[in-house]
């Protein structure tokens, strides 16, 4: 029975204690009385609890074949340290990530090869329309902005993703409750039962895409998701004709810790959203168990722009895919002020008029 005294109550939180005067499991700070023998299935339930386990099998090195990379050539930015691959014609260029101009350092080669690459789908010309709407109704904007955003140097950039595959056994635990209210001529009585919600079972996933690339927020890629996978082809070098290709700088190991963000919050999610007919439902537990963990190297298409504006840079990022657009914009602080007191102004005249009204 010693171990049944570390039980928490359901209700406040405080440490269960044994009631010799109930012969009952009692709270000592809310006065909540437990059965032992309810409490002992709970305690089957907490011994069955596990921790995550969520491993990997990440990609193995894969050779170019030969002549693959001729032709190709880094190109290195000194401001940011951002790598692009690119062809040996590419004129001078400025970095996609940070406005600053890059230099060829050398030829490609000695990294991974990717396994697939979606191809882009929609061009420059579409990526231009979709930053000028994206500016398009933004009073507060600077004008100056607008003017020296330097549009025309939006550039085609294949990002580099892990692509993660897994099954996931889990087991979660909720508290939940039900709350049943009546009354009578003298009083009014709320009663709440507490349950101890077990799911369990498994769930697969697929391609749980990871941004391979520091100089991209992760935040900013998931932004513009989803891709469409079945569009992607096997990897092949003439797709990067016309396009830049960012080198990776995130292996794939580093990329885990994301991966398993990610599959645990959907997991979670899917399992809780089985959880119904409660008033109350409170996460305790969860495991996520991986089987069959494995990554897979990918080229996704975004348009990229960065610009500087009062020495701050803003980067712009647009599916090259679906056309999903997201960035950040500067905001014109005189404007905003001379918006504010206009409204402040707009709404002390009808306080004044509805004064009046009151009034006469």
């Amino acid at each position: 029975m010693a171990g049944l005294l570390e039980y928490k109550c359901p209700c406040c939180g405080g440490v269960i204690e044994f009631d010799s005067a109930s012969q009952q499991m009692k709270c000592p700070y809310c006065d909540t009385q437990f059965e032992v023998e309810a409490l002992k299935g709970y305690d089957d339930v907490l011994k069955a609890d596990k921790p995550d386990e969520m491993n990997w099998e990440t990609p193995g090195n894969v050779e170019w074949e030969a002549g693959e990379t001729e032709g190709m050539r880094i190109y290195t930015c000194k401001s940011c340290g951002g790598e692009i691959v690119g062809e040996e014609t590419t004129a001078a260029a400025s970095c996609p990530f940070c406005g600053n101009p890059v230099v060829m350092t050398g030829q490609f080669a000695g990294d991974l090869r990717p396994d697939y690459v979606i191809p882009f789908k929609l061009d420059k010309k579409a990526a231009k329309a979709a930053l000028n709407r994206h500016l398009q109704g933004k009073k507060l904007l600077p004008k100056v902005f607008k003017d020296q955003n330097h549009i025309e140097e939006v550039k085609g950039v294949y990002v580099p993703f892990w692509l993660f595959d897994a099954d996931a056994d889990a087991s979660l635990r909720y508290r939940a409750t039900r709350v049943r209210s009546w009354s009578d001529p003298k009083y009014y009585y709320t009663e709440t039962t507490f349950y101890a919600v077990k799911r369990g079972g498994s769930i697969g996933f697929e391609r749980v895409p990871v941004d391979g690339s520091s100089k991209i927020a992760d935040e900013m890629m998931e932004s513009i998701e989803p891709f469409d996978f079945s569009e992607a082809v096997d990897f092949q070098t003439a797709y990067l004709s016309g396009y830049l290709a960012d080198r990776y700088d995130v292996k794939a190991e580093d990329g885990i810790a994301r991966a398993n963000e990610r599959v645990k919050n959907s997991t979670e999610k899917a399992f809780a959203d089985t959880v119904r007919g409660y008033a109350t439902v409170v996460p305790e537990h969860s495991s996520v168990q991986l089987v069959n963990g494995r990554a897979k190297y990918a080229l996704y298409p975004v348009w990229l722009l960065s610009t500087n504006w009062n020495g701050t840079n803003y980067l712009f990022a647009m599916n090259g895919q679906t056309g999903k657009f997201v960035g950040n914009l500067p905001m014109d602080k005189g404007a905003f002020w001379r918006w504010f007191l206009g409204l402040a102004a707009g709404i002390g005249t009808g306080l004044s008029l509805l004064m009046w009204l009151f009034l006469h």
